[in-house]
């Protein structure tokens, strides 16, 4: 292979400057989601925002729900690297502790980027559908797996497929088989069944703050949350079945 083969293809002048545009776009569209909130968001305020036509932003997305999309998925995007910062900060501590680190960073990201978080979990736009299996999906699989690995750290398969929950019908363990990977294995159906409840509680709480129907409990809503997250965890733990003395624990 010749030097030229080898050599990194670098990205045009026209590229970088495309990108850099884009960057700036997104940027504005997300100052605008802040200040006027998702139903004000349209390519026309956010071309007067960047002092262009409308015209000129169809050269970068080719409709309103182009930029959703960039929108939704960058929202994820961030959001996952607060959750795993946090996750990252409590490294040393055990596995609870970084679950309760992880839970806490969702929040903390939520209640800091109110718009952008209800971008993700408020009323939807209307007409807008994200892309199956586009860079919403793949962004939210992500904070998804920094729950999974830190809810179920230190568990065998075994483990997570005796634990205790209520009995599953046959449609619905064959609908949780398929649904969340497990390294090189699926998910035991308890085991989704328990995160899936785990996320709706924790979701559930820092969704009614966000929209300010906790607002009553005032500066507390940080020790009623950590509360009821460490006896989420707890509760989930318990849960799941010991190893027999002997039994080698999870990697």
């Amino acid at each position: 292979m010749s030097a030229d083969e080898n050599a990194t293809v670098l990205p045009s002048l026209r590229q970088r400057r495309r990108a850099v545009a884009t960057q700036e776009i997104v940027a504005t569209a997300e100052s605008h989601l802040a200040e006027h909130g998702l139903h004000a968001l349209s390519l026309r305020a956010v071309a007067r925002g960047l002092g262009m036509t409308v015209q000129g932003l169809y050269h970068y997305f080719p409709n309103r729900d182009a930029l959703v999309t960039v929108l939704v998925a960058k929202a994820y995007e961030d959001l996952a690297d607060a959750v795993k910062a946090a996750v990252d900060a409590a490294a040393d501590e055990p596995a609870t502790l970084r679950f309760l680190a992880a839970a806490e960073g969702y929040r903390r990201w939520a209640i800091t980027h109110v718009e952008r978080f209800q971008l993700l979990y408020g009323a939807p736009l209307r007409h807008y559908e994200a892309p199956a299996e586009g860079p919403t999906t793949q962004a939210l699989r992500r904070m998804g797996e920094v729950f999974q690995r830190e809810m179920f750290d230190g568990f065998t398969t075994a483990q997570l497929a005796a634990a205790d929950t209520p009995v599953l019908s046959p449609a619905l363990r064959a609908h949780l088989e398929l649904l969340v990977p497990f390294g090189p294995e699926t998910l035991p159906p308890p085991a989704s069944a328990l995160i899936l409840s785990a996320w709706g509680h924790m979701h559930g709480m820092v969704v009614l703050e966000v929209f300010g129907h906790t607002s009553f409990i005032g500066e507390h809503q940080a020790e009623i949350f950590h509360m009821a997250m460490r006896d989420l965890i707890e509760d989930v733990h318990r849960r799941i079945p010991t190893l027999p003395k002997g039994t080698p624990a999870a990697p």
